[in-house]
C-alpha cells in the first residue's frame, strides 16, 4: 500500500488537489492541542476560529498564526 504524500505542516491534499483547511467552527480547544497551550491566550477553549479571526482582524488560521502565536 502507497504513503500519502504530505506536506511539512501536516496538511494534506484531496483527492481533487485541494488543500485540508480548518473551519471558521473549529474550537480553540481544538487548536491548542496542535499548537500548544497558550495557542490564543486569555481566549476562552469553546471560542470558534472563525470568532477569533474576526475578533483579530485576521483572514485566516496561518495570518493569525504569523502575527500572534510565538
Amino acid at each position: 500500500m502507497a504513503k500519502k504524500k504530505r506536506s511539512l505542516d501536516g496538511r494534506h491534499r484531496d483527492k481533487g488537489g485541494a488543500i485540508d483547511r480548518k473551519d471558521a467552527n473549529t474550537r480553540v480547544k481544538s487548536l491548542r492541542k496542535k499548537y500548544g497551550h497558550h495557542f490564543a491566550k486569555g481566549r476562552r477553549s469553546d471560542l470558534m476560529l472563525g470568532t477569533l479571526l474576526e475578533d483579530t482582524r485576521c483572514k485566516s488560521l496561518h495570518e493569525y498564526l504569523r502575527r500572534h502565536h510565538r
